[in-house]
């Protein structure tokens, strides 16, 4: 195996990402006037720009699961046992011991088992409990009859912020993990530039090199 610069990241997964990224801060922020955490803009503006960005959200959502499935990029995601253990002691323990990261990328698996575990539970349970509870907030006017009490909407109401405040303690231990190790820039350029450093075979990097999708000189350095 040898480590090359490959593009691993293509245009639409950076801009997905990217957009995905904006729109979750900007949910934050709005739906945070709406609990009344601050009074920066109008109560119904907040509302309107948190239920728009939502379902803008929601589409992107939509159209990223049908490319991950069919380019197959859903596999980065299925999380795995073996490693686990060595990789949530790093960022425990080893990496303020300045160890060796125990997890070498390769094309196959761009994620350590920490992070696809992290991400899958983030796709497969925190976002669909936000969009359904969303969804069945933002429809209420449809089933309010059904609702005589107010009973389900408080239930809804409170699964939604509780979700919101899941994905919110997400974002934060991803932008720790991100100022540790190689550091905040060797994190988030690959994101930048679809670039980034991957263990391949020789078949891999000979079949890359033809599609011209490896770097000759390196990214950055450490």
């Amino acid at each position: 195996m040898v480590e090359r610069c490959v593009k691993v990241y293509s245009r639409f997964n950076r801009l997905w990402h990217w957009s995905q990224a904006g729109s979750i801060m900007l949910l934050f922020f709005t739906g945070a006037r709406i609990m009344g955490l601050h009074a920066l803009m109008p109560f119904g503006l907040a509302v309107t720009v948190h239920s728009l960005v939502a379902m803008a959200l929601l589409v992107l959502w939509v159209f990223a699961t049908f490319w991950l499935f069919t380019t197959h990029g859903w596999k980065q995601f299925i999380p795995r046992l073996t490693g686990f253990l060595q990789v949530a002691r790093f960022y425990a323990y080893g990496v303020f011991k300045g160890e060796a990261h125990p997890y070498s990328k390769t094309l196959e698996r761009r994620h350590n088992p920490l992070q696809a575990g992290s991400y899958f539970a983030l796709k497969m349970l925190l976002f669909p409990a936000i969009w359904v509870t969303g969804l069945a907030y933002l429809s209420y006017g449809f089933w309010d009859s059904a609702d005589g009490q107010g009973l389900w909407l408080t239930i809804i109401a409170n699964l939604h912020v509780l979700a919101g405040f899941a994905i919110a303690a997400f974002v934060v231990a991803h932008l720790y993990l991100l100022t540790i190790g190689h550091g905040f820039k060797r994190h988030v350029q690959p994101m930048i530039t679809g670039y980034d450093r991957i263990d391949l075979n020789p078949e891999e990097e000979a079949y890359l090199e033809q599609k011209g999708l490896v770097r000759a000189t390196p990214l950055y350095k450490d």
